[in-house]
Protein backbone atom coordinates (compact mmCIF):
# COMPACT_ATOMS: atom_id res chain seq x y z
CA UNK A 1 0.00 0.00 0.00
CA UNK A 2 1.17 3.40 -0.92
CA UNK A 3 1.80 5.88 1.85
CA UNK A 4 -0.61 9.05 1.55
CA UNK A 5 0.66 12.66 1.23
CA UNK A 6 -0.48 15.65 3.05
CA UNK A 7 -0.77 18.96 1.93
CA UNK A 8 -1.91 22.48 2.62
CA UNK A 9 -4.71 24.35 0.49
CA UNK A 10 -3.86 28.08 0.22
CA UNK A 11 -6.54 30.45 -0.71
CA UNK A 12 -4.64 33.72 -2.80
CA UNK A 13 -6.42 36.47 -2.33
CA UNK A 14 -6.18 38.03 1.86
CA UNK A 15 -3.62 34.12 2.04
CA UNK A 16 -0.57 35.02 0.12
CA UNK A 17 -1.20 38.70 -1.48
CA UNK A 18 -2.80 41.26 0.24
CA UNK A 19 -6.76 41.26 -0.48
CA UNK A 20 -7.76 45.15 -1.93
CA UNK A 21 -11.08 44.80 -2.07
CA UNK A 22 -11.42 44.20 -5.56
CA UNK A 23 -9.72 41.57 -8.38
CA UNK A 24 -5.93 41.30 -8.35
CA UNK A 25 -4.49 40.39 -11.30
CA UNK A 26 -2.32 43.29 -11.94
CA UNK A 27 1.51 42.78 -10.96
CA UNK A 28 1.83 46.24 -9.34
CA UNK A 29 -1.43 45.50 -7.35
CA UNK A 30 -0.20 41.80 -6.41
CA UNK A 31 1.59 42.88 -2.98
CA UNK A 32 2.45 39.35 -1.46
CA UNK A 33 1.57 39.24 2.03
CA UNK A 34 4.60 39.85 4.82
CA UNK A 35 5.56 36.39 6.32
CA UNK A 36 4.80 34.32 2.95
CA UNK A 37 7.60 32.92 1.44
CA UNK A 38 8.90 32.18 5.75
CA UNK A 39 5.33 30.43 5.92
CA UNK A 40 5.65 28.11 2.93
CA UNK A 41 9.03 27.21 3.62
CA UNK A 42 8.45 26.15 7.16
CA UNK A 43 5.05 24.28 5.40
CA UNK A 44 7.57 22.74 2.54
CA UNK A 45 10.25 21.29 5.28
CA UNK A 46 7.55 19.46 7.49
CA UNK A 47 6.48 17.33 4.17
CA UNK A 48 3.46 19.53 3.36
CA UNK A 49 2.76 19.81 -0.89
CA UNK A 50 1.37 23.44 -1.29
CA UNK A 51 -1.30 24.11 -3.56
CA UNK A 52 -3.10 27.15 -4.45
CA UNK A 53 -6.94 27.03 -5.13
CA UNK A 54 -8.60 30.62 -6.26
CA UNK A 55 -11.40 31.76 -7.31
CA UNK A 56 -11.03 33.85 -10.03
CA UNK A 57 -14.29 35.27 -11.74
CA UNK A 58 -12.86 38.00 -13.10
CA UNK A 59 -11.89 35.61 -15.87
CA UNK A 60 -15.43 34.83 -16.64
CA UNK A 61 -16.29 38.66 -16.32
CA UNK A 62 -14.19 39.45 -18.78
CA UNK A 63 -11.68 41.89 -16.78
CA UNK A 64 -8.47 39.52 -17.03
CA UNK A 65 -7.31 36.65 -18.38
CA UNK A 66 -5.90 33.45 -17.02
CA UNK A 67 -2.19 34.38 -18.97
CA UNK A 68 -2.94 37.69 -15.76
CA UNK A 69 -3.75 34.84 -13.29
CA UNK A 70 -0.47 32.57 -14.29
CA UNK A 71 1.75 35.65 -14.40
CA UNK A 72 0.71 36.72 -10.46
CA UNK A 73 1.24 33.08 -9.69
CA UNK A 74 4.60 32.80 -11.18
CA UNK A 75 5.58 36.50 -9.02
CA UNK A 76 4.49 34.30 -5.57
CA UNK A 77 6.67 31.49 -6.93
CA UNK A 78 9.58 33.96 -7.81
CA UNK A 79 9.31 35.52 -4.48
CA UNK A 80 9.07 31.89 -2.55
CA UNK A 81 11.53 30.19 -3.68
CA UNK A 82 9.33 27.86 -6.06
CA UNK A 83 7.55 26.46 -2.87
CA UNK A 84 3.94 26.30 -4.80
CA UNK A 85 3.36 22.34 -5.64
CA UNK A 86 0.53 23.57 -8.04
CA UNK A 87 -2.21 26.35 -9.25
CA UNK A 88 -5.68 25.57 -9.81
CA UNK A 89 -8.19 27.95 -10.25
CA UNK A 90 -11.89 28.49 -11.03
CA UNK A 91 -12.35 30.78 -13.98
CA UNK A 92 -16.27 30.88 -13.30
CA UNK A 93 -18.77 33.05 -11.90
CA UNK A 94 -22.75 32.54 -11.27
CA UNK A 95 -23.56 35.92 -13.69
CA UNK A 96 -22.29 34.11 -16.08
CA UNK A 97 -21.34 30.68 -15.67
CA UNK A 98 -21.66 27.52 -13.14
CA UNK A 99 -18.62 25.30 -12.00
CA UNK A 100 -18.04 22.83 -9.44
CA UNK A 101 -14.10 24.09 -9.45
CA UNK A 102 -15.78 27.43 -7.74
CA UNK A 103 -15.47 27.56 -4.20
CA UNK A 104 -17.32 26.82 -1.58
CA UNK A 105 -17.97 23.35 -4.44
CA UNK A 106 -14.42 21.38 -3.69
CA UNK A 107 -13.77 20.19 -7.57
CA UNK A 108 -10.18 21.94 -6.93
CA UNK A 109 -9.19 19.79 -4.02
CA UNK A 110 -10.62 16.94 -5.69
CA UNK A 111 -8.76 17.47 -8.88
CA UNK A 112 -5.31 17.89 -6.10
CA UNK A 113 -6.10 14.79 -4.04
CA UNK A 114 -6.79 12.57 -7.05
CA UNK A 115 -3.37 14.54 -8.48
CA UNK A 116 -1.30 14.20 -5.30
CA UNK A 117 -2.48 11.16 -3.42
CA UNK A 118 -3.55 13.24 -0.52
CA UNK A 119 -5.62 11.83 2.84
CA UNK A 120 -7.97 14.69 3.25
CA UNK A 121 -7.53 13.79 7.30
CA UNK A 122 -3.95 15.20 6.51
CA UNK A 123 -4.64 18.30 4.52
CA UNK A 124 -5.53 21.89 5.70
CA UNK A 125 -6.79 24.80 3.94
CA UNK A 126 -6.41 28.43 4.79
CA UNK A 127 -8.57 30.69 3.48
CA UNK A 128 -10.13 34.24 4.43
CA UNK A 129 -13.69 33.36 3.53
CA UNK A 130 -16.62 30.71 4.44
CA UNK A 131 -16.59 29.66 1.30
CA UNK A 132 -12.95 28.35 1.39
CA UNK A 133 -13.54 25.96 4.77
CA UNK A 134 -17.15 25.05 2.77
CA UNK A 135 -14.83 23.67 0.04
CA UNK A 136 -11.98 21.86 2.33
CA UNK A 137 -15.62 20.67 4.90
CA UNK A 138 -16.65 18.83 1.67
CA UNK A 139 -13.54 16.56 1.12
CA UNK A 140 -12.55 15.81 4.97
CA UNK A 141 -10.39 19.03 4.99
CA UNK A 142 -9.91 20.74 8.62
CA UNK A 143 -9.80 24.85 7.36
CA UNK A 144 -8.32 28.20 9.06
CA UNK A 145 -9.74 30.56 8.63
CA UNK A 146 -7.66 34.33 8.47
CA UNK A 147 -8.27 37.75 7.85
CA UNK A 148 -11.41 39.88 8.80
CA UNK A 149 -14.58 38.47 7.39
CA UNK A 150 -17.20 38.21 10.31
CA UNK A 151 -18.30 34.53 10.46
CA UNK A 152 -18.42 32.44 13.17
CA UNK A 153 -14.91 29.79 12.46
CA UNK A 154 -12.65 28.33 14.75
CA UNK A 155 -9.76 28.22 14.37
CA UNK A 156 -9.16 31.50 13.26
CA UNK A 157 -6.21 33.78 12.99
CA UNK A 158 -4.63 36.95 11.25
CA UNK A 159 -2.24 35.43 8.92
CA UNK A 160 -0.48 32.32 7.16
CA UNK A 161 2.17 32.74 10.09
CA UNK A 162 -0.71 32.16 12.67
CA UNK A 163 -1.90 29.41 10.73
CA UNK A 164 1.17 27.83 9.92
CA UNK A 165 1.85 27.80 13.27
CA UNK A 166 -1.36 25.91 13.89
CA UNK A 167 -0.82 23.61 11.58
CA UNK A 168 2.79 22.60 12.56
CA UNK A 169 1.88 22.35 16.26
CA UNK A 170 -0.80 19.68 15.69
Amino acid sequence: MTTKNKAVFLDRDGVLNEEIGTYVWQLDNFIICPGVPESLARLKAAGYHLIVVTNQAGIAKGLYTAAEVRACHAKVQAACDNALDALYFSDAHPSVSESILRKPNSGMLEKAIARFNLDAAQCWIVGDRLRDMEAGAAVGVRGILVGEEEVEFAPRVANLQAATDVILNG
